[in-house]
């Protein structure tokens, strides 16, 4: 089991590293602009089209969402 503990350690550590990056992205970008030298997607545009499209599916998009924001609740913090 413990080896499964330790996996499951790495990928919350990992799930919180990329969410951090992902918030740095956004701050940049809002800040910046799209030029901001070392990211090489829109975030901002692609988090504004999940949005839309989770809100074009109606319950469906709901319910992911719901499933979204259980998962993300659940991470205990620290």
């Amino acid at each position: 089991m413990a080896f499964f503990d330790t996996a499951k350690a790495w990928l919350r550590q990992l799930t919180e590293v990329g969410l951090l990056l992902v918030a740095l992205g956004i701050v940049l970008q809002l800040l910046f602009g799209k030029a901001v030298a070392f990211l090489t997607g829109d975030i901002v545009n692609n988090l504004i089209v999940l949005i839309k499209a989770l809100g074009d599916q109606g319950v469906v998009g709901l319910i992911a969402l719901a499933i979204i924001l259980w998962l993300f609740a659940k991470r205990s913090p620290g």
